[in-house]
Parts: structure tokens; sequence; C-alpha cells
């Protein structure tokens, strides 16, 4: 198919705004965008550090109010310049202010002053590893605004200054590590294609390069990086124990190869012999004149011919045998493969619907419950449940109830985080880990799927089905295990489901 023209990308993307109730911010619209033309959708501007920093900043007057909300503004715009216009004079105001005697206390404004730049500075410093420190004219301007920052007497338009050069330099570094990351997403997809397409052999691998080329679609998340990371791990070693025993099977089948070679050659030569042994005793009975003289010549070509047919039994014994174990070793190398290809389509996760399952699920509650105790934040957790799903088994067959189970996946993937987790708990229930999420918060990330599932209707041939659920939510106590807040979440749904149905509580 060939590429769509920029223009018709462009108006598909302001449809999807409109289709989408999307406030129509640069934001919004580069995500459409992005997603119709198949683009990475990578960030390059620091918006929420910038807007950390806006909200420690608080206004004296009505004139730094309306300074305020210009940098608000220009923070939505992405805009370098406006946010160096807005700052430069906020912060002029408050010298302004010192030296006109308008504040009772000159020192102090000063001082706010100062603590705003530091901050400020420590917010460019935390983002400079994400720009790389290839470019040494951007690090040497970096270095002289950190330095005019961290300078109390620093006059503020050297501040000026320095910020406009910084904002210049970091426009043209951002957009260029926009680039190589793209640049680098496109190769990695190029070579994994082309890994895949040189194995045509090794199907297991297929599983490894499916979810590599799944992970690296942007937006990259490090959660899912990780998770795909342990699968392949997973497969890696599984493939480690199948490939020591292929070869020593390949060993066995040439032993026995050689042998049954070896059978064939000494059958060969003693065919040979007993065929020079019949033709001998032919020629000495021509000569025989007498039956007494015939006598021995018999038996010997008896004993001869009952000779060769023991040999001949044993050697096909042994063939045998040598058939049995090669039949045997044949089969064990084909449950090696076929085990490794399970092991790599559905090592961690649900052959149906894709997600974690239980195991996986245990690997992800041990991560996540370890970042929430390290960093002191918060993790909820909600246990749903498909509402009269064996009503929809027993109705439409046990193949829609399968291809319900996906459209609900499919549903709520579309709505999740990058960071949050789904995984199948079992039969219709599913569990969602939320990291960094308040209870209250969680209960509305999961009332939010249920209006989208309203919105979206299950088609069963031509039968529109709607799909609800029951979910109970909990926020993990800072020495919870997983298993008891699980337990918390799965008591609020079945109270939700005794309750009425398609409704969330908290556990």
């Amino acid at each position: 198919m060939p590429p769509k023209h920029p223009s018709e990308i462009a108006r598909e993307a302001l449809r999807q705004l409109t289709a989408r109730k999307l406030p129509p911010t640069p934001a919004n619209y580069q995500a459409c965008y992005n997603e119709i033309a198949e683009h990475p959708n990578l960030a390059g501007f620091p918006e929420i550090n910038l807007r950390k920093v806006a909200l420690t900043l608080s206004a004296r007057d009505s004139a730094q109010q309306e300074l305020l909300e210009q940098l608000d503004a220009a923070i939505s715009r992405h805009s370098w310049q406006g946010i160096e216009e807005a700052l430069s004079a906020f912060f002029r105001s408050f010298a302004t202010a010192s030296m006109s005697g308008d504040s009772g206390n000159p020192n102090a404004n000063e001082g706010v002053a100062s603590r705003l730049f530091a901050k400020f500075a420590g917010m460019i410093e935390s983002g400079l590893p994400a720009l790389g420190n290839e470019d040494a004219v951007f690090a040497r301007k970096t270095a002289d605004l950190l330095r005019i920052l961290r300078d109390p007497g620093a006059d503020y338009r050297i501040i000026q200054g320095a910020l406009g050069d910084f904002s210049h330099r970091l426009s043209l570094v951002s957009e260029e590590q926009a680039e190589i990351k793209t640049a680098l997403l496109d190769l990695l997809h190029l070579v994994l294609e082309n890994i895949s397409a040189l194995s045509l052999e090794d199907s297991w691998l297929k599983g490894q390069v499916d979810a590599l080329l799944a992970a690296v679609k942007p937006p990259l998340d490090l959660r899912r990086l990780d998770d795909v990371k342990r699968r392949v791990r997973d497969v890696m070693a599984r493939q480690s124990v199948a490939k020591v025993r292929s070869l020593e099977a390949q060993e066995e089948m040439r032993q026995m190869l050689t042998a049954f070679i070896e059978r064939l050659s000494w059958m060969s030569e003693s065919s040979s012999t007993f065929q020079s042994k019949i033709e001998d005793s032919a020629r000495r009975i021509e000569k025989v004149k007498t039956i007494e003289d015939l006598a021995p010549l018999l038996q010997e070509v008896i004993q001869t011919t009952r000779t060769m047919a023991e040999e001949a039994s044993r050697e096909h014994d042994q063939l045998a045998i040598l058939q049995t174990k090669a039949s045997a070793t044949e089969a064990e190398i084909a449950k090696l493969q076929q085990d490794l290809l399970i092991a790599s389509d559905s090592a961690r996760h649900d052959p149906l619907t894709d997600v974690l399952n239980r195991k996986g699920l245990d690997e992800a509650l041990m991560r996540e419950i370890a970042t929430m105790r390290r960093k002191e934040t918060p993790l909820s957790v909600a246990l749903l449940d498909i509402d009269n799903f064996k009503r929809i088994n027993d109705s439409l067959g046990h193949e829609s109830g399968d291809a319900a189970l996906i459209h609900l996946v499919n549903v709520v993937r579309q709505n999740l985080r990058p960071g949050d987790t789904l995984a199948r708990y079992g039969g219709e229930e599913f569990v969602i880990l939320m990291p960094d999420t308040l209870l209250d918060d969680a209960i509305k990330a999961m009332q939010r799927f249920q209006r989208e599932l309203t919105k979206n209707f299950f088609l069963a041939g031509n039968e529109k089905v709607l799909i609800t659920f029951s979910a109970g939510v909990a926020q993990f106590a800072p020495d919870e295990s997983g298993a008891d807040a699980i337990k918390r979440a799965d008591q609020a749904m079945y109270l939700a489901k005794r309750t009425g149905k398609n409704r969330v509580l908290a556990g």
C-alpha cells in the first residue's frame, strides 16, 4: 500500500481528535498524527518537569500573576523562547521591586530569586542524561548557564542571555536525540525482521522476535522492556538445554548410523562367503561318484545354510533395535523443539489473550511491590470479573466467549498507561496493577474502562453484545503481600457482583 500523503494524515488526525473527544492541543494532535503515519511518538519536550518548576513560583501582584500565566501558555506551546521571556520578566520583577523599595524585605526577595534559580538549575541537570553528552557546544553552554544560575550575584541580563543561548542549543540537541532514537528503533526493527526471515527452520525464534517487536513500539516503557527481557532469558535457558540434548541426540544418531552401515557391510561379506561356500559345495557334488561320498557334502551345505540363517536373524534383530532407538531419539528431538516453541510463546503469557498469566503476574507483583517500598510510592491493584460470562458462553458458544475475552483485553489495553500491568487471573477474571496510583484514582480508572466498554460493543457475528464487568480495587499497605491485596480486591469484587454488577468497589 502506498504511503499516505501528509495532508491526508493531517485530516485523519483532526478527525481522530474529534472522535476521541481529545482537546485540540499540539501534543494530542502530534500523537494522533504519529499514530496514523506509523511514526514513533517521541516526547522531546520536558513539559512535566517545567510545570513542576512553574508550580514553585508564586505571584506577589497581578503583574507577576500575568507573567506566570504567560509561562504556562509557553509551556503548553512547547515554546522555549516564550518560557525564556516569561521567566526573565518574572525574575526581573523581583529585582525591580527590590530596587524601588516596594518590598519591605529586599534581601528576602533576592533570596527567593536565588532559590528559584537553583531549582531551575537542578531541573536542567536532571534532564541532561536524556540528551547525551556528544555535543561539546551544548555541554559548554549548559555548564555556563548552571554556573550563572547558582551565582547569587549574577546580573539578570546575563542570565537572560545565557538562557537564550541554552534554549537555542537545547532545541537542536532535542531534535537530534529524537531523530537518533527513531533511527535506532527503525534499525532494530529491520534487524529483528531480518533474523525472523532468515531463521526459517527455527520456529521457536518466532515467539522471541514477536515479543521484541511488540516491546520496541513507542512509547517505550522500562517495565515492558524488563518483562520481555525476562521472557527472552527464560527461552534462552530452555534453548540451551534443548541445544545440548539435540547435540547428544545427533551424536547418538551418528553412532547408530555407523553401526547400521557396519552391519550392512558385515551382512554383505557374510552373504558373499555363504555364496562362495555353496558354489564350492556344488562343484564338489558334481564330482561325487557314490551316495556315501554325497552325504557329508549335504551335511556341510545344511550346516552352512543354518549358520547363515541364524546370523541373518541376529542381524535383523540388531537392525530392528537400531531402528527403535533412532525413532525414539527422533521423537525426543521433536518434543524438545515443541516444548521450546511453547515456552517461547507462553512462558509468562496467556495463549488466548496474550496478557500475563499467573506466573507472569507473580513476577510483576514482586517487581512492583519492591519498587513501591523502595520509592515509598502508592501501588493499587484491581481484580475484574466479566458479568454474566456463563450466559455468553451458553447462548453464543465457547468460541464467542473466547472472542469476548479478547475484546475486553483489547479495550482495556487501549486505555492503560504504559506502566500498568494487565494479567489473566483465571477464567474470565483479570488483574490490573497500577503503580504510582492512589485508591481513588485507581477506582476512577476502572470506571473509565467500564465506560469505554459501553462505547465499544462486542460483535458476535452480526449481534451486538454489551460486555460489562464488576471490579474490586485495593491499595497496597506498606508491608502487604500481593496475595493479601488481591484477596481484598477479590472480596470487593464479589460484593460488587452481589449489589448489582457493573460496579467498582474499594477493598
